[in-house]
C-alpha cells in the first residue's frame, strides 16, 4: 500500500508541475554547444564511383543551411598503399573515378581538411553486393506494397541496407493553351506545356534487413514502402528505383543505432538515444568526435514501373482537390477588365468564353511546375 501511495503522490506532484504557471523553459547545454563536428557521408564504392559528402554539425537553434566542408583533399587508400584521389565538384562533394577494387585488400578513406586536420576511416574489407533478384509489388493492407528480393549463394552478405527514390507522372487540375503576356498586356496562345509533370521524392527512412538467422543468405519480399491505394503517385504512372548495399556487421550496427536515434524516439517505449560511434577518426586527436561510417561495398539497383491500368479501378488523390474554375467578368456584375486577374500572376486564363470574357483558375491549379517539373526523366517510357 505504501508503494501505491508513493506512485499516486508522484503523479499528483507531476500534474501540479504540468499545470502550474511557474515552469521555466529548459534548454540543454548541447543546444548551445559551440563546437562543430565533421560529418562524413558516403561509402567506398567497390564497383563504381565513390561519392563522399563533407559537412559540419550546427546548433539545434541554427535554422540556416548546413555548412559544407570545402577545399579538402580526399583519397582512397588500400593496405598496399595504393591511392585513388577524389575530386571536389559541387561544394563539399567529392568523387573518384569509376573503380573496381580488389576484395583481397582492405581499403579506407583519408581526409585532409583545409585547416590541415588529418582524418581516416578504419580499414574495411571490400564487399561485393549481390544483384537484386527483383523488385515486386502486390495489393496489401489497403495499398500497394513494394518489396525487394535478393540472395547470395556465397552467404557473404547477410547484412543489407536499402534506399529508394520515387518518381511519378501527374497532371494539373486544368489544361490551358493560353497565357497572359505581361509586356504586351494581352492574352495569347501558350507555347509551353504546364499540364504534364513529373515529381521525384527521395525518402530518408533507414531500411535495414539481415539474414543471420536463416540457413540461406536470402532476403525474400523485404518491405520497401507501402503506397495507399488512392495515392496520387499511382494516378498515372509510378516508378521506384531501389538501391541495395551489403554491409559489414559493424556498419549495420552503426545504421541501426542511427535509425533508433532519428526515427524511433517519441514515446516511453522507444529506445533512448545512444552515442553514435562511427569509424572515422582524427589521426592526431583521438578525442575529437567525428560523425559517419565509411564502409566498402558495391551498389546494386533496380527500377520498376506501375501503370494505373495494372491496378483495380479506384479514385486517386490528385493534390488538386478543391480547385475550381470561374468565368470573369462574373455574369450579372458590373463590367470590369478581365485582364486585371492576370497581372499579378495569381490566375491563369483557361479559355475565352465570349468577347472579353475568360474562364480562369488559380495558378496552383493550372501550372504543374509548382509541384514538379515538365522535364521528362530520361528513364521514362
Amino acid at each position: 500500500m505504501a508503494h501505491l501511495f508513493t506512485i499516486k503522490r508522484y503523479y499528483y506532484l507531476l500534474l501540479l508541475m504540468l499545470f502550474s504557471g511557474c515552469i521555466d523553459s529548459y534548454a540543454p547545454d548541447v543546444i548551445e554547444h559551440p563546437e562543430s563536428f565533421l560529418v562524413v557521408d558516403g561509402f567506398i564504392n567497390s564497383r563504381g564511383v565513390t561519392t563522399i559528402r563533407l559537412s559540419r554539425t550546427v546548433s539545434l537553434q541554427n535554422n540556416g543551411t548546413i555548412p559544407v566542408e570545402t577545399k579538402a583533399v580526399l583519397y582512397l587508400e588500400d593496405e598496399a598503399g595504393l591511392r585513388y584521389p577524389l575530386v571536389e565538384g559541387k561544394a563539399g562533394t567529392y568523387q573518384s573515378a569509376a573503380l573496381t577494387l580488389s576484395t583481397a585488400k582492405k581499403v579506407r578513406l583519408r581526409i585532409k581538411t583545409a585547416a590541415q586536420k588529418d582524418y581516416a576511416s578504419d580499414y574495411a574489407t571490400v564487399k561485393v553486393t549481390p544483384a537484386i533478384d527483383s523488385v515486386s509489388w502486390r495489393l496489401q493492407d489497403g495499398g500497394v506494397q513494394i518489396f525487394a528480393n535478393t540472395h547470395d549463394e556465397t552467404a557473404q552478405s547477410r547484412y543489407y541496407r536499402y534506399e529508394y527514390d520515387e518518381t511519378w507522372e501527374f497532371t494539373s487540375a486544368f489544361n490551358t493553351y493560353l497565357e497572359y503576356n505581361a509586356k504586351e498586356k494581352k492574352v495569347q496562345r501558350r507555347s509551353d506545356d504546364i499540364y504534364h509533370c513529373w515529381r521525384t521524392e527521395n525518402p530518408t527512412a533507414i531500411k535495414l534487413g539481415n539474414s543471420v538467422k536463416l540457413a540461406r543468405d536470402i532476403m525474400s519480399e523485404y518491405p520497401i514502402t507501402l503506397l495507399p491505394s488512392n495515392s496520387e503517385k499511382l494516378g498515372t504512372r509510378y516508378s521506384i528505383i531501389v538501391r541495395q548495399y551489403a554491409l559489414s556487421v559493424e556498419e549495420y550496427v552503426y545504421w541501426e543505432a542511427l535509425s533508433k536515434n532519428t526515427e524511433n524516439i517519441g514515446t516511453l517505449f522507444d529506445p533512448l538515444p545512444t552515442q553514435l560511434t562511427g569509424n572515422v577518426h582524427n589521426l592526431n586527436d583521438a578525442s575529437e568526435t567525428v560523425i559517419g561510417f565509411v564502409g566498402a561495398h558495391s551498389l546494386e539497383q533496380k527500377r520498376i514501373f506501375i501503370h494505373y491500368t495494372q491496378l483495380p479501378l479506384t479514385r486517386y488523390m490528385t493534390g488538386y482537390e478543391g480547385c475550381e474554375a470561374e468565368v470573369v467578368p462574373v455574369p450579372g456584375e458590373p463590367w470590369s477588365d478581365p485582364l486585371q486577374y492576370f497581372i499579378n500572376g495569381e490566375f491563369i486564363p483557361l479559355a475565352e468564353v465570349g468577347a472579353g470574357s475568360y474562364k480562369i483558375a488559380p495558378k496552383f491549379c493550372v501550372d504543374c511546375r509548382l509541384r514538379g517539373t515538365t522535364v521528362k526523366p530520361s528513364f521514362w517510357p
